[in-house]
Protein backbone atom coordinates (compact mmCIF):
# COMPACT_ATOMS: atom_id res chain seq x y z
CA UNK A 1 0.00 0.00 0.00
CA UNK A 2 2.80 2.46 1.00
CA UNK A 3 4.87 1.85 -2.64
CA UNK A 4 1.51 3.36 -4.58
CA UNK A 5 1.66 6.36 -2.22
CA UNK A 6 3.87 9.26 -2.79
CA UNK A 7 4.07 12.17 -1.02
CA UNK A 8 5.06 15.87 -1.61
CA UNK A 9 5.54 19.35 0.63
CA UNK A 10 3.91 22.00 -1.39
CA UNK A 11 5.72 25.18 -1.30
CA UNK A 12 4.22 27.37 1.57
CA UNK A 13 4.18 26.39 5.61
CA UNK A 14 1.98 28.39 8.27
CA UNK A 15 3.95 29.98 10.82
CA UNK A 16 1.23 30.75 13.82
CA UNK A 17 1.13 31.65 17.18
CA UNK A 18 4.11 30.78 19.33
CA UNK A 19 6.12 30.06 16.56
CA UNK A 20 4.10 26.94 15.72
CA UNK A 21 4.33 25.57 12.51
CA UNK A 22 2.12 24.11 10.24
CA UNK A 23 2.82 22.51 7.15
CA UNK A 24 0.39 21.90 3.93
CA UNK A 25 1.14 18.88 2.26
CA UNK A 26 -0.12 16.21 -0.03
CA UNK A 27 0.20 12.58 -0.78
CA UNK A 28 -1.23 10.39 -3.92
CA UNK A 29 -2.82 7.21 -2.46
CA UNK A 30 -4.78 4.66 -5.76
CA UNK A 31 -3.65 7.48 -8.03
CA UNK A 32 -6.19 9.97 -6.12
CA UNK A 33 -4.24 13.37 -4.54
CA UNK A 34 -4.74 13.72 -0.65
CA UNK A 35 -4.45 17.16 0.81
CA UNK A 36 -3.23 16.99 4.67
CA UNK A 37 -2.16 19.51 7.54
CA UNK A 38 0.70 18.06 9.14
CA UNK A 39 1.61 20.13 12.60
CA UNK A 40 5.09 20.42 13.98
CA UNK A 41 4.72 17.99 16.78
CA UNK A 42 6.99 14.76 17.21
CA UNK A 43 4.95 13.11 20.05
CA UNK A 44 2.24 10.16 19.27
CA UNK A 45 0.65 10.40 15.96
CA UNK A 46 -2.91 11.62 15.73
CA UNK A 47 -5.05 11.29 12.59
CA UNK A 48 -8.16 14.10 12.16
CA UNK A 49 -10.36 13.26 9.94
CA UNK A 50 -13.49 15.77 9.52
CA UNK A 51 -17.07 15.43 8.94
CA UNK A 52 -19.60 16.02 6.24
CA UNK A 53 -18.62 19.12 3.97
CA UNK A 54 -15.79 20.12 5.88
CA UNK A 55 -12.00 20.15 5.44
CA UNK A 56 -8.49 19.90 7.83
CA UNK A 57 -9.11 23.09 8.05
CA UNK A 58 -11.87 23.02 11.51
CA UNK A 59 -8.56 21.32 13.25
CA UNK A 60 -6.25 24.71 12.82
CA UNK A 61 -6.79 25.46 16.63
CA UNK A 62 -5.67 22.20 17.75
CA UNK A 63 -2.92 22.17 15.35
CA UNK A 64 -2.12 25.28 16.32
CA UNK A 65 -1.41 25.10 19.46
CA UNK A 66 0.35 23.06 22.53
CA UNK A 67 -1.60 20.12 21.66
CA UNK A 68 -0.25 20.24 17.72
CA UNK A 69 3.33 21.46 19.47
CA UNK A 70 3.33 17.89 21.05
CA UNK A 71 1.79 15.47 18.82
CA UNK A 72 2.36 14.63 15.46
CA UNK A 73 -0.92 15.92 13.94
CA UNK A 74 -2.19 14.63 10.61
CA UNK A 75 -5.21 16.33 9.13
CA UNK A 76 -6.07 14.83 6.19
CA UNK A 77 -9.35 16.41 3.48
CA UNK A 78 -11.24 13.83 2.31
CA UNK A 79 -11.63 13.10 -1.51
CA UNK A 80 -14.06 16.19 -2.55
CA UNK A 81 -13.48 18.50 -0.04
CA UNK A 82 -10.84 20.73 0.86
CA UNK A 83 -7.78 20.97 -1.12
CA UNK A 84 -7.90 17.08 -2.11
CA UNK A 85 -9.02 15.82 -5.62
CA UNK A 86 -12.53 14.93 -6.48
CA UNK A 87 -13.61 11.74 -7.18
CA UNK A 88 -14.49 10.95 -10.84
CA UNK A 89 -17.74 8.64 -10.13
CA UNK A 90 -19.89 9.67 -7.69
CA UNK A 91 -20.40 6.28 -6.06
CA UNK A 92 -17.16 6.71 -4.83
CA UNK A 93 -17.95 9.02 -2.31
CA UNK A 94 -18.64 5.91 0.21
CA UNK A 95 -18.10 5.23 3.94
CA UNK A 96 -16.49 1.84 2.59
CA UNK A 97 -14.22 3.93 -0.06
CA UNK A 98 -13.31 6.83 2.72
CA UNK A 99 -12.30 3.84 4.95
CA UNK A 100 -9.98 2.71 2.66
CA UNK A 101 -8.14 5.71 1.94
CA UNK A 102 -7.92 6.28 5.98
CA UNK A 103 -6.40 3.11 6.22
CA UNK A 104 -4.29 3.42 3.41
CA UNK A 105 -3.54 7.42 4.67
CA UNK A 106 -1.96 5.76 7.83
CA UNK A 107 -0.10 3.12 6.40
CA UNK A 108 1.40 5.65 4.26
CA UNK A 109 2.57 8.44 6.79
CA UNK A 110 3.42 5.67 9.29
CA UNK A 111 0.62 6.35 11.48
CA UNK A 112 -0.38 3.07 11.96
CA UNK A 113 -0.10 2.88 16.14
CA UNK A 114 -1.95 6.46 16.08
CA UNK A 115 -4.67 7.89 18.01
CA UNK A 116 -7.41 8.27 15.45
CA UNK A 117 -10.57 11.24 16.00
CA UNK A 118 -13.00 11.58 13.33
CA UNK A 119 -16.06 14.52 13.88
CA UNK A 120 -19.49 13.58 12.52
CA UNK A 121 -18.81 11.71 9.06
CA UNK A 122 -15.55 11.57 9.97
CA UNK A 123 -16.41 9.27 12.84
CA UNK A 124 -18.28 6.80 10.72
CA UNK A 125 -15.54 6.61 8.91
CA UNK A 126 -13.48 5.88 11.79
CA UNK A 127 -15.66 3.55 12.51
CA UNK A 128 -15.41 1.55 9.19
CA UNK A 129 -11.60 1.27 9.56
CA UNK A 130 -11.38 0.25 12.65
CA UNK A 131 -10.62 -3.41 11.58
CA UNK A 132 -7.89 -2.38 9.23
CA UNK A 133 -6.25 -0.03 11.73
CA UNK A 134 -5.69 -3.15 14.09
CA UNK A 135 -2.24 -1.18 15.66
CA UNK A 136 -4.35 2.27 16.26
CA UNK A 137 -3.74 2.83 20.13
CA UNK A 138 -7.16 3.87 19.89
CA UNK A 139 -10.18 5.85 18.31
CA UNK A 140 -11.91 8.87 19.19
CA UNK A 141 -15.88 9.81 18.08
CA UNK A 142 -17.31 13.15 18.73
CA UNK A 143 -21.07 13.85 16.46
CA UNK A 144 -20.47 10.15 15.46
CA UNK A 145 -23.29 8.23 16.90
CA UNK A 146 -22.79 4.23 15.79
CA UNK A 147 -25.37 2.62 14.11
CA UNK A 148 -26.60 -0.47 13.42
CA UNK A 149 -28.27 -0.02 10.14
CA UNK A 150 -30.96 2.43 8.80
CA UNK A 151 -33.42 1.49 11.39
CA UNK A 152 -31.24 3.11 14.18
CA UNK A 153 -30.93 6.71 12.25
CA UNK A 154 -33.91 8.13 13.75
CA UNK A 155 -33.21 7.10 17.28
CA UNK A 156 -29.75 7.86 16.89
CA UNK A 157 -30.05 11.37 15.35
CA UNK A 158 -32.24 14.66 16.51
CA UNK A 159 -35.08 15.85 14.16
CA UNK A 160 -33.47 18.90 12.53
CA UNK A 161 -34.35 20.04 9.09
CA UNK A 162 -30.73 21.27 8.62
CA UNK A 163 -29.29 17.69 8.20
CA UNK A 164 -31.00 17.26 4.54
CA UNK A 165 -28.28 19.35 3.49
CA UNK A 166 -25.69 17.29 4.43
CA UNK A 167 -27.61 14.92 1.40
CA UNK A 168 -27.81 17.63 -1.11
CA UNK A 169 -25.75 18.10 -4.39
CA UNK A 170 -26.32 22.23 -4.68
CA UNK A 171 -26.46 24.20 -1.89
CA UNK A 172 -26.45 27.98 -1.85
CA UNK A 173 -25.45 30.63 0.56
CA UNK A 174 -27.86 30.87 3.18
CA UNK A 175 -28.96 27.18 3.00
CA UNK A 176 -25.17 26.38 4.13
CA UNK A 177 -25.37 29.06 7.20
CA UNK A 178 -28.17 27.32 8.22
CA UNK A 179 -26.30 24.03 8.22
CA UNK A 180 -23.02 25.33 9.70
CA UNK A 181 -25.40 27.15 12.55
CA UNK A 182 -26.67 23.37 13.52
CA UNK A 183 -23.15 22.88 13.79
CA UNK A 184 -23.23 24.67 17.23
CA UNK A 185 -24.99 25.01 20.05
CA UNK A 186 -28.03 27.45 19.97
CA UNK A 187 -27.52 30.79 20.40
CA UNK A 188 -23.68 30.24 19.77
CA UNK A 189 -21.39 33.22 18.53
CA UNK A 190 -18.61 31.59 16.95
CA UNK A 191 -17.76 32.47 14.05
CA UNK A 192 -19.22 30.56 10.58
CA UNK A 193 -17.58 31.92 7.72
CA UNK A 194 -15.22 29.10 7.44
CA UNK A 195 -17.58 26.80 8.20
CA UNK A 196 -20.10 27.95 5.35
CA UNK A 197 -17.00 28.54 2.82
CA UNK A 198 -16.17 24.88 3.17
CA UNK A 199 -19.75 23.95 2.59
CA UNK A 200 -19.83 25.47 -0.43
CA UNK A 201 -16.69 24.73 -2.13
CA UNK A 202 -17.03 20.41 -1.34
CA UNK A 203 -18.29 18.57 -4.47
CA UNK A 204 -21.82 18.26 -4.12
CA UNK A 205 -21.56 14.70 -5.99
CA UNK A 206 -19.86 13.85 -2.45
CA UNK A 207 -23.05 14.77 -0.44
CA UNK A 208 -25.24 13.01 -2.79
CA UNK A 209 -23.03 9.57 -3.18
CA UNK A 210 -23.41 9.48 0.61
CA UNK A 211 -26.78 9.97 0.48
CA UNK A 212 -26.56 6.63 -1.99
CA UNK A 213 -24.16 5.07 0.21
CA UNK A 214 -26.27 4.76 3.39
CA UNK A 215 -29.64 4.95 1.77
CA UNK A 216 -28.48 1.57 0.39
CA UNK A 217 -26.95 0.51 3.77
CA UNK A 218 -23.61 -0.03 2.46
CA UNK A 219 -21.62 0.22 5.13
CA UNK A 220 -21.01 -2.07 8.18
CA UNK A 221 -22.96 -2.53 11.69
CA UNK A 222 -20.79 0.09 13.78
CA UNK A 223 -22.96 -0.94 16.91
CA UNK A 224 -21.60 -4.35 16.12
CA UNK A 225 -18.13 -2.77 15.65
CA UNK A 226 -18.04 -0.94 18.62
CA UNK A 227 -19.28 -4.14 20.96
CA UNK A 228 -16.09 -6.23 19.36
CA UNK A 229 -13.40 -2.88 19.68
CA UNK A 230 -10.58 -3.84 21.80
CA UNK A 231 -8.90 -0.78 21.65
CA UNK A 232 -10.01 2.35 24.02
CA UNK A 233 -13.17 4.35 22.53
CA UNK A 234 -13.36 7.82 23.56
CA UNK A 235 -17.12 9.11 22.72
CA UNK A 236 -17.43 13.22 23.02
CA UNK A 237 -20.43 14.70 23.06
CA UNK A 238 -21.40 18.86 23.14
CA UNK A 239 -23.74 19.65 25.49
CA UNK A 240 -25.61 21.96 23.18
CA UNK A 241 -25.76 19.35 20.41
CA UNK A 242 -28.56 19.75 17.66
CA UNK A 243 -27.65 16.46 15.76
CA UNK A 244 -27.03 13.60 18.10
CA UNK A 245 -29.03 12.04 20.80
CA UNK A 246 -27.13 11.50 24.17
CA UNK A 247 -29.79 9.53 25.00
CA UNK A 248 -28.75 6.76 22.19
CA UNK A 249 -25.19 7.42 22.76
CA UNK A 250 -24.92 6.41 26.50
CA UNK A 251 -27.60 3.27 25.38
CA UNK A 252 -24.62 1.76 23.18
CA UNK A 253 -22.81 -1.12 24.14
CA UNK A 254 -19.18 -0.21 24.47
CA UNK A 255 -17.25 -2.86 26.64
CA UNK A 256 -14.01 -0.53 25.87
CA UNK A 257 -15.28 2.94 26.25
CA UNK A 258 -12.71 5.23 27.67
CA UNK A 259 -13.88 6.59 31.47
CA UNK A 260 -17.07 4.01 31.30
CA UNK A 261 -19.09 6.86 30.06
CA UNK A 262 -19.71 9.47 27.33
CA UNK A 263 -17.94 12.52 28.00
CA UNK A 264 -19.76 15.66 27.41
CA UNK A 265 -18.26 18.87 27.12
CA UNK A 266 -19.73 22.12 28.19
CA UNK A 267 -20.18 25.30 26.05
CA UNK A 268 -20.31 23.46 22.69
CA UNK A 269 -22.57 21.71 20.34
CA UNK A 270 -22.02 19.23 17.43
CA UNK A 271 -18.22 21.26 16.56
CA UNK A 272 -16.65 21.21 20.38
CA UNK A 273 -13.30 21.45 18.22
CA UNK A 274 -14.70 24.54 17.06
CA UNK A 275 -16.59 26.07 20.12
CA UNK A 276 -14.75 25.66 22.62
CA UNK A 277 -10.98 24.20 21.21
CA UNK A 278 -8.86 24.62 24.43
CA UNK A 279 -11.35 22.46 26.41
CA UNK A 280 -11.37 19.93 23.68
CA UNK A 281 -7.70 19.79 22.96
CA UNK A 282 -7.92 19.29 27.27
CA UNK A 283 -9.78 16.34 26.63
CA UNK A 284 -8.19 14.73 23.76
CA UNK A 285 -4.94 14.93 25.62
CA UNK A 286 -5.69 13.31 28.46
CA UNK A 287 -7.40 10.38 26.06
CA UNK A 288 -3.88 10.13 23.96
CA UNK A 289 -2.04 10.10 27.17
CA UNK A 290 -4.07 7.31 28.41
CA UNK A 291 -3.53 5.12 25.66
CA UNK A 292 0.29 5.83 25.36
CA UNK A 293 2.46 3.75 27.53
Amino acid sequence: MGQRSRRRMLPTALSTIKGSIVRERTITIAQQEIAYAESEGTGRAVVLVHGNSSSSRVWRPLLEGPFGQRYRCLALDLPGHGRSARHERPEDYSIRSYASLLAAFATALDARDAVVAGWSLGGHIVLEAASRLPEAAGFFLFGAPPVGGLADFGKAFLPNPAVQTGFTGDVDAATALSYAQSFLAPGSDVPTAELVADILATDGAARVGLWACLGSGDFTDEVEIVSRLAQPLAVVQGEGEQLVSLDYLRAVAAPSLWRGAVQVMTGAGHAPHVEAPADFARVLGEFVADVTP
